[in-house]
């Protein structure tokens, strides 16, 4: 097992991390919508997420990794057949490449061993899958609706719920959508006709998971590669295939400070890297590379959690405050908020929490930062409330004073 206690140890593995997620890069994947693909099948998915307070977590996460993306090129992959929508460890978009690995969980579903309803009503769904079979596609909005609507999920009219099952159990696919409206149909009518459809087994799926997160992660964990599934067969069958890739040299054990073990290449640390620039990311809070908290903690020593699902009052930083990464390490956060009708981003909060030396560097490459950000937010200007540690209040307004 290598122990990593050197500065400039942890210094690679940060970056190996970051490499892996296309964060170091200036175009790693490309531009525009192949970039956008690319980016896609790289990652393995993209989060899906409602909170519309800036542009959207899908939109962003790619804005992030791809230049000249735009947000209506994800519903250009959706319509291209290029990605579909399932669940990850959340709605997602998926490479269409690895459909087959979201039939084991839609199995699940469909055998009862898991649940997404508790009782699905199945006399309706095949009402729901006649009528889609007949008639074609489906919008939820088009159901009527003989009860009345009441808020959560949990409550929604039977029908939309016979809908949303058909869509887990894998008989509908998602075949557009306009906004969070989405247009279900027969799974066989929206799948390309070369995707393959043949279940994996636990070890293939297995073998798929170690792969993708080496690809797109650099450094791996059995907690991490099995984030949110709840199969016990699949992980013991990644601890087996881990364990195997160990014996044979094809991976490296290491520890970090935190006593935390982490599985890489053999070799991955004395590779060339890609060059650290002054560069910052504004990053989502769904985004691939700070999504698993505890990782980002072990690697990182960056404490990070969305605040928007706590009660006002209990919020240290704000509601939807978004990661900062400078060069190769997450420096702060920026709560922020996007008034589309008067096209104009507000900063309510910015925290500079370790920045430790080139502060005239990193307000520069955050000026430049912010300007992408807001032709992404189609903004037209940009004011600052206030700044933490205050210091930096007077540079901040400096940079925005050259918009």
């Amino acid at each position: 097992m290598i122990k990593i206690t050197r500065p400039q140890d942890m210094t690679r593995l940060r970056r190996l991390a970051l490499s892996g997620q296309g964060l170091l890069q200036s175009r790693p994947f490309g531009t525009g919508l192949a970039g956008a693909r690319k980016a896609i099948q790289h990652l393995g998915y993209v989060q899906i997420d409602t909170i519309s307070v800036v542009e959207r977590a899908h939109h962003h996460v790619l804005h992030s990794r791809v230049p000249k993306f735009d947000s209506a090129m994800t519903h250009q992959l959706l319509l291209d057949g290029e990605v579909f929508e399932y669940w990850s460890h959340a709605a997602a978009f998926l490479p269409i490449d690895d459909f087959r690995f979201s039939l084991p969980y839609k199995q699940a579903i469909k055998s009862g061993q898991t649940h997404w309803f508790k009782t699905p009503d199945r006399k309706l769904m095949a009402e729901l899958l006649a009528r889609i079979r007949s008639e074609g596609p489906l919008r939820s909005r088009d159901l009527e609706a003989d009860a009345p609507k009441r808020a959560g999920w949990w409550d929604w009219k039977p029908a939309k719920k016979a809908l949303e099952q058909l869509y887990m159990e894998g008989d509908l696919m998602v075949s557009n959508r306009e906004g969070f409206q989405k247009t279900y149909d027969l799974t066989e009518r929206v799948l390309p006709d070369h995707i393959n459809t043949q279940e994996p087994t636990t070890e293939e799926f297995a073998e798929h998971l170690i792969a993708q997160q080496l690809r797109c992660h650099g450094c791996i964990s059995l907690k991490g590669l099995t984030y949110q599934r709840r199969n016990s067969e699949l992980r013991k069958a990644v601890k087996v295939l881990i364990n195997a890739d160990l014996a044979e040299g094809v991976l490296e054990q290491i520890q970090v400070l935190n006593g935390d073990i982490y599985f890489i290449e053999a070799g991955a640390l004395e590779r060339q890297l890609p060059r650290v620039s002054s560069r910052v990311k504004i990053l989502s809070p769904f985004d691939n590379s700070v999504i698993q908290r505890e990782r980002l903690k072990a690697l990182f020593q960056y404490d990070y959690q969305l605040e928007s699902y706590l009660p006002a009052d209990k919020r240290q930083f704000g509601y939807f405050c978004l990661p900062l990464m400078f060069r190769d390490e997450f420096v702060g956060r920026m709560d922020c908020k996007v008034y589309r009708q008067r096209q104009h981003l507000e900063i309510k909060s910015l925290y500079i929490e370790k920045l430790k030396h080139g502060e005239d560097e990193f307000f520069v490459a955050l000026g430049d930062a912010l300007r992408l950000f807001c032709e992404f937010q189609k903004c037209q200007s940009v004011s600052l409330i206030e700044a933490s540690p205050a210091a930096f209040t007077k540079q901040m307004r400096h940079v925005l004073a050259q918009f």
